[in-house]
């Protein structure tokens, strides 16, 4: 299904995925899958730095026709935008870059696809979902909640609810999109549920196995979607606490996947093959990862 591998000579294309600590990233596998199915003379690696390291690698890798670009994980998205010569629209909204794109001329090219994926997470998993219908309420009020809320606005969100247990944070976020965006403290997290077509956590409360997020997601409406960015476990307990609800679910695997193919179309100027079940590649990686 996915061929084989060329040889890697020195006419292969290069991307990776860089971020501390980065030894259990699923990138190289999506992409990697892609590559092979493609027939591509390419290759994606993932590339572990340290804080101080992270500004010296990217200036390394960029300028020349070998490296195509880098996937930008925690704790550097917002230096990766810094860092950028040109951005895109959704970058400079999300105040960070998961993609830096590599000209030969040596320009680097900032771009933030967290929010497609986001987007193409809900089409997959809950494709009765419209950002359009009705107010959708986030989870914290860091980076990632930035991408979502730039993301659901460009798709027709009439309201963004901000939910933080900081108010003075979930201020800040919604005063830089202006009126459609609203903060609660999590306190009044009900009130903010009240109406909502879906619930996003954009925090990283709540990863472990005998955590907790302490929302009563029971405010919510039947038919609300609820959704976690994150992907391990991949049924988070805030999850397992909608799917008790009767909620329809989205998990942070499928969003790992629908920024991945945005970016794979950057980095090597085709899109990923279709046919090729990545999340099922993905799935047998986690397991064996438990």
């Amino acid at each position: 299904m996915t061929g084989a591998s060329p040889p890697v000579s020195g006419l292969t294309r290069l991307a990776a995925v860089v971020g501390s600590p980065i030894r259990h990233s699923l990138s190289p596998l999506l992409h990697n899958a892609w590559i092979r199915a493609a027939g591509l003379d390419a290759v994606y690696i993932p590339l572990g730095v340290t804080a101080a390291g992270f500004e010296p690698m990217v200036h390394a890798l960029r300028g020349g026709p070998s490296m195509a670009g880098i996937n930008v994980t925690l704790p550097f998205k917002a230096t990766a935008l810094e860092m950028a010569d040109e951005a895109t629209k959704r970058a400079r909204q999300a105040g960070a870059a998961n993609v830096l794109v590599f000209r030969e001329d040596g320009a680097i090219i900032a771009d933030n696809t967290d929010g497609l994926g986001l987007l193409a997470a809900f089409a997959a998993q809950a494709p009765t979902f419209q950002a359009s219908a009705g107010p959708v309420s986030i989870l914290g009020a860091g980076g990632a909640a930035l991408g979502a809320v730039a993301a659901l606005l460009d798709a027709g969100c009439p309201q963004v609810r901000i939910v933080n247990r900081t108010l003075v944070k979930a201020l800040a976020l919604a005063d830089t999109f202006g009126d459609k965006v609203k903060a609660f403290e999590t306190k009044r997290a009900a009130a903010a549920f009240a109406d909502v077509v879906a619930v996003v956590n954009a925090t990283s409360a709540g990863l472990g196995t005998d955590a907790a997020l302490d929302v009563p997601l029971h405010a919510t409406p039947p038919a609300a979607v609820v959704m976690d960015m994150t992907y391990r476990p991949l049924i988070t307990p805030f999850l397992a606490q909608a799917q008790t609800l009767g909620r329809t679910t989205v998990d942070g695997l499928e969003m790992l996947i629908g920024q991945a193919r945005p970016a794979f179309t950057q980095f090597f100027g085709v899109a990923p093959p279709a046919g090729v079940d990545v999340r099922a590649l993905a799935l047998a990686a986690l397991e064996a990862q438990s």
